[in-house]
């Protein structure tokens, strides 16, 4: 008998296995490479929505865990994942340079955003009204860190590669038996494929398509993310990576010859450089109707959980958002409404 079963390992299901772990619970994980957004991932953690210059929900509060959450990892799989990155919004007019000075009257705003306006000095760039800054932002190297933890977990046998069968799922009493393990909890942590688990479903799972390139530009030599119409995120050895799209109709993880045109026709609007496309990956963000993560237990089956929906966001909501529902399965600690699936009850038809 395990404590906990889990199914998934994007940063979801891992950053579920590392609050396990730290809580000397056991556990085993089931999983397949069905879903690629947590791979495919730019990985920047960055407080502020800087389409409008307002805070992302909950942010100040998921940022305090960011960076000693990673930095751990970096100890515990001996790889460099963590990277700290200024992120400069780039502004298109005098209008949001004084958009940005008004959101800084913001009380919550004013430790992210920096009063000095930047002035561009990358002639690779075209940035006439120079730069927001953001404070207190980094990147994760989600792919990097996804492999290693799944080597982490090969490496003691606490992962069994397949696609989740729910037929042979059976509720007991006390504890779940699958195939032949058995676990007092399951937690389902498996991203957009939450669509096919029959338990979860009725949840407003929407999933939002979204694409990136990675370009090569040694004439670029920019060390900052650059958000303008796209993010420009560096990622060393004269590479960047160039996103992202936005589809809610296609859910296919195969690249398009129309997000690539999108991606490029935006980065040559402020781009001035020669530069080669020398990857191209999509994959679809686990994205909720009311823009929250779907996280806590079952309305039926009280030992089994869902951690799930963390958008685009995932690297500042996974560790956050795993922590409080170890509690909440643990201790019976409540979750924050916002995040809670309770809110979603009406929509459960018993089943």
């Amino acid at each position: 008998m395990i404590d906990v079963l889990v199914v998934g390992s994007g940063l979801a299901g891992m950053s579920f296995c590392e609050v396990l772990e730290e809580n000397n619970k056991t556990f085993l994980v089931v999983a397949d490479d069905s879903q690629r957004a947590s791979q495919v991932a730019g990985g920047l953690y960055n407080p502020v929505i800087l389409k409008r210059f307002t805070l992302a929900w909950n942010a100040a509060e998921q940022l305090k865990g960011v960076v000693p959450f990673y930095t751990h990892l970096e100890e515990k799989l001996k790889l460099k994942l963590h990277h700290r990155v200024p992120v400069l919004r780039r502004f298109a007019s005098i209008e949001e340079q004084n958009q940005w000075f008004e959101a800084m009257d913001t009380p919550q705003l004013q430790t992210f955003l920096s009063p000095k306006i930047r002035t561009n000095t990358n002639t690779s760039l075209e940035a006439p009204y120079g730069y927001g800054e953001v404070m207190h932002t980094g990147r994760v190297d989600t792919k990097k860190l996804l492999a290693g933890y799944g080597t982490y977990l090969d490496d003691r046998n606490l992962c069994v590669h397949e696609p989740f069968d729910f037929d042979a799922l059976k509720i007991g009493p006390s504890h779940f038996e699958y195939k032949s393990i058995r676990a007092r909890h399951i937690v389902f942590a498996t991203g957009y494929g939450l669509k096919q688990n029959p338990y979860f479903n009725y949840l407003p799972l929407t999933g939002t398509k979204g694409e990136l390139l990675t370009i090569e530009a040694p004439e670029l030599k920019e060390h900052a993310v650059i958000k303008s119409s796209v993010f420009l995120i560096p990622l060393g050895r004269h590479r960047y990576l160039v996103g992202a799209t936005y589809k809610w109709k296609d859910k296919t993880n195969t690249p398009t010859l129309e997000a690539r045109t999108e991606l490029l026709e935006k980065l040559d609007t402020f781009l001035n450089c020669d530069y080669e496309v020398v990857a191209h990956v999509a994959g679809i963000r686990p994205t909720v109707t009311d823009r929250r993560p779907l996280v806590g237990r079952h309305p039926q089956h009280d030992q089994m959980y869902v951690l799930n929906g963390l958008g685009s966001r995932g690297v500042m909501i996974a560790p956050y958002a795993a922590k409080l529902l170890y509690q909440n399965m643990e201790y019976d600690l409540p979750l924050p409404k916002e995040m809670d699936v309770a809110r979603f009850s009406k929509k459960y038809v018993k089943g």
